[in-house]
């Protein structure tokens, strides 16, 4: 697919906690299609217990990032988007992981226990990615009302 600049990324939200309260902002939306900047933009917003960004993309796919002091984890939705999105290529090959085939299933990649410790399991992410009638934001928000943040996400998507 040809990127028209930022308008093939819905929306880029980050979120960490400070003194036990949650605070999600949005970012710039030119982030989503660069992950080094985006990981940038986290170690700037610590938190307790690390950062996250959410990257929702064409209304087809989201990836999740998580830094936790110096360990980053990666999360894509559909592994299946590397095969057409630069931004899921690189999701794909930061995880180390083949690029998929075009006949490959939907599935997600990556780090289904990166929100274990926020009370999203990996059974219930991978219930939630593999639901092909919900759109990235719709499964975002069920992680975020999971983890505890849901109404401050809530507040702060377009």
């Amino acid at each position: 697919m040809v990127s028209d600049g930022e308008g093939v990324v819905d929306f880029v939200v980050v979120a960490y906690r400070e003194d036990g309260r949650w605070l999600v902002e949005t970012a710039p939306r030119r982030l989503g299609h660069d992950l080094g900047k985006l990981v940038d933009l986290l170690r700037q917003r610590p938190g307790e217990g690390g950062s996250l960004a959410f990257v929702s993309v064409d209304e087809d796919f989201f990836y999740a990032v998580r830094l936790i002091g110096g360990e980053l984890r990666l999360l894509l939705s559909d592994v299946t988007a590397a095969t057409d999105w630069p931004m899921a290529r690189d999701v794909v090959e930061r995880l180390g992981l083949p690029l998929p085939d075009d006949d490959d299933p939907v599935q997600p990649a990556g780090d289904l226990a990166i929100f274990a410790d926020l009370g999203v399991d990996p059974m219930a992410l991978a219930a939630i990615c593999d639901d092909l009638d919900s759109y990235p934001d719709e499964m975002l928000m069920q992680i975020a009302a999971r983890a505890g943040f849901g109404p401050q996400l809530d507040d702060v998507l377009p």
